[in-house]
């Protein structure tokens, strides 16, 4: 009897997959590219001092950077970031004992105060329904007024013991207690990333409805992301308090550019399900790197914000560019219609449909022909954008009861539109964006850019302003451009390219001034916002014509209805003959015009430019389009409405001026009125 010998199976060794880590193996590679170059370029060995100096220099960024690749992941923005950390900074700042004990119990307030803005974010996004931008943009003033009425300026002390513990060394002299705390960090993402929830977090985003579908309970992990989020954040803000010893409520403000540059560097895919924490660790020092280079070549540090913003525009460039990019695309469609008329084939080279007979519809029988009322044919318009003007009535009525001489008082008026032309003017170039479906986070720096340039040519010349104010304007609107030919051609999220723009013009501004802004307005222009014609102020007479102007343009013209159109279905709208990339850069043309605007009609209102002037305008510019019932996913909204919310907030931020409510009550109304009206308007379209 014969036996059947088997061949023997032969061992396989699997071989990693190196293109599931590209992102991480490049972000490695450039990290010890810079690495060596550093080392190259700095006089003298590379010292333990030097090791302990780097490692603490950019752990902070890299805690806040792996909290935010967690959101990433499913697909997720959470603009929140550096207002948790300096919430937990002052917090600490402010309570902490020196007992061991009080340190301990403040790091788990400090965690846990990370969770609770996370859980925050995680009921609205995930059970909500809502858009993490929208969200997280909320909480992110929410937090920073709280964090203003807990500290209003730099102050508080943090434990030596506390300090030293995160700070100093673990092992003197051979291992730097940062990069325990990092290893720890990672540790527990490794664990995550091997949980259920692990997979989960990849999967929703990668493909939620998918995941869904698979048994994947997507709300609950979206909710954990967030609040996971919120941890991480609040280790950060932790470690910077023990860098620093102290508090200080503007701490976190400028890290979210540095926070998303550094997710990038480190093969995070914006959009979700692709990337890891590991890598943004690495993208974090990679970034740091970047900028301790440019201090050793003696670059002003001016430049480090300009940096940043182009490192994460080329970084999310690296990462999608391929054949089925939208540059690929748009030169694909370039090379077909110089084919096409080449051969003659181009439908603009045919016939014109216009000079075709026309034929009339038949008319249906039986059908009334009773015209419809104006009401009508609007009330759907009307009962968004009413609510705005109700209670724009009512704040009145209040201030009337709270203060007197508010209703019989064409000085207030007066003051009240003034006030309300910077918001008005700003509405329509965010709300243009919002209504595409986009946002323009760019509105800051835009205003802040444009009127420091501006007031540095003009230099109170009224012969120069009648050059520079144009010239300003121009370049608001190019700028402008520039965002939209980014998400255009390149496909980048209108958060990121507007947010590295953000970062770039500040960056630009600085260099411009040298830190300090010199100039002043011309004396037409402060005649313009502070002077009288004909009773009011000549900017109240601007108003008007602006705003019938803005109707006339959303309402009445082709630019207009191609804006509606985009926002309801860009892909829609492309079948449809729609230019969908020509009418974004359009609309991002006319959101940097119009904060171009106001950064000129700023310096006139103050007689000069000044840092910062306009940080306080990008939630309010938000807020008046949504609560003037603009849909913040886009496709719908009238200007009128946006004009109501616009005086709604003035005349409700001018009550609380004249109240005993410190400035920071503010940001947190604003937040939490924004957070109220998308809920609204979300269960009306439902």
């Amino acid at each position: 009897m014969s036996t059947l010998v088997l061949p023997a199976r032969r061992r396989t060794t699997r071989l990693p997959d190196f293109r599931r880590h590209r992102g991480l193996i490049v972000a490695i590679a450039v990290f010890v590219v810079l690495f060596l170059a550093v080392d190259v370029i700095t006089p003298g060995a590379f010292s333990y001092f030097e090791i302990h100096f780097m490692s603490a220099g950019g752990a902070t960024l890299a805690l806040a950077a792996m909290g935010q690749t967690i959101v990433i992941l499913t697909g997720g923005f959470d603009l929140s970031t550096g207002a948790v950390i300096s919430l937990v900074n002052v917090v600490l700042a402010s309570a902490m004992g020196t007992s061991p004990l009080s340190q301990v119990a403040f790091f788990v307030v400090a965690l846990a105060v990370g969770a609770l803005v996370g859980a925050f974010n995680g009921i609205f996004v995930a059970f909500v329904r809502m858009q993490s931008i929208v969200v997280t943009l909320s909480t992110m003033f929410i937090v920073q007024g709280v964090t203003l009425l807990v500290m209003e300026k730099p102050g508080g002390t943090i434990a030596p013991g506390f300090v030293a513990f995160f700070s100093g060394d673990a092992i003197p002299n051979l291992l730097p207690a940062p990069i325990v705390v990092l290893v720890a960090a990672a540790l527990v993402w490794r664990l995550i990333r091997n949980s259920r929830l692990g997979v989960g977090l990849y999967a929703v985003g990668s493909d939620e409805e998918a995941a869904h579908a698979a048994g994947i309970r997507t709300g609950w992990v979206k909710f954990w992301a967030y609040v996971l989020a919120g941890l991480f954040y609040g280790a950060a803000g932790a470690f910077i308090s023990a860098q620093t010893g102290s508090g200080d409520p503007l701490l976190g403000r400028p890290m979210l550019l540095e926070v998303f540059a550094a997710v990038v560097l480190g093969g995070t895919l914006l959009g979700g399900g692709r990337g890891g924490c590991i890598g943004s660790i690495v993208g974090a020092y990679t970034l740091m790197i970047l900028v301790n280079i440019l201090l050793v070549l003696n670059v002003s540090a001016y430049y480090s914000s300009v940096a940043e913003g182009v490192i994460l525009l080329l970084a999310v460039l690296a990462a999608s560019l391929n054949r089925h990019s939208p540059i690929a695309f748009y030169l694909r469609l370039a090379r077909d219609k110089l084919a096409a008329r080449a051969h003659g084939a181009l439908a603009s080279a045919r016939p014109s449909a216009a000079t075709a007979p026309v034929l009339s519809a038949p008319t249906a029988t039986g059908q009334s022909s009773t015209p419809i009322s104006w009401f009508a044919r609007h009330r759907e318009a009307l009962r968004t954008i009413l609510p705005a003007y109700v209670g724009f009535v009512i704040v009145l009525v209040v201030s009337q009861a709270v203060f007197g001489g508010t209703l019989d008082n064409p000085g207030y008026f007066d003051s009240l539109l003034v006030l309300s032309s910077f918001l008005a003017i700003l509405a329509l170039g965010q709300g243009a964006a919002i209504l595409t479906g986009g946002l323009d986070l760019s509105v800051p720096w835009m205003i802040g850019f444009i009127g420091i340039l501006t007031s540095g040519l003009i230099h109170g010349s009224d012969i120069i302003a009648l050059w520079a104010i144009p010239l300003g304007l121009a370049f608001g609107a190019v700028l402008g451009a520039i965002n939209g030919l980014g998400i255009v051609l390149l496909g980048l999220p209108p958060i990121v390219m507007t947010l590295a723009m953000n970062g770039i013009l500040q960056g630009a501004a600085l260099i411009y001034c040298n830190g300090t802004p010199a100039g002043f307005a011309s004396s037409a222009q402060r005649w313009f916002m502070t002077g009288h014609f004909l009773g009011p102020t000549p900017v109240v007479w601007f108003l008007v014509l602006f705003v019938l102007a803005a109707l006339l343009l959303l309402d009445r013209t082709v630019f207009g209805r191609r804006i509606y159109a985009v926002g309801n279905s860009p892909l829609v709208a492309r079948l449809s003959a729609v230019g969908v990339g020509g009418t974004l850069i359009g609309v991002y043309a006319l959101s940097g015009f119009c904060s171009a605007l106001v950064g000129i009609l700023l310096s006139g209102f103050s007689g000069q430019a000044s840092l910062g002037m306009g940080d306080d305008y990008l939630l309010p510019s938000i807020a008046v389009v949504v609560v003037g019932g603009t849909l913040i996913t886009g496709g719908r909204g009238h200007y009128l409405g946006m004009l109501g919310g616009v005086l709604l907030l003035t005349a409700l931020s001018t009550l609380l001026a004249g109240t005993t409510l410190p400035d920071a009550t503010r940001d947190i109304i604003f937040g939490l009125v924004v957070l109220s009206a998308v809920i609204a308007l979300r269960e009306r379209s439902a």
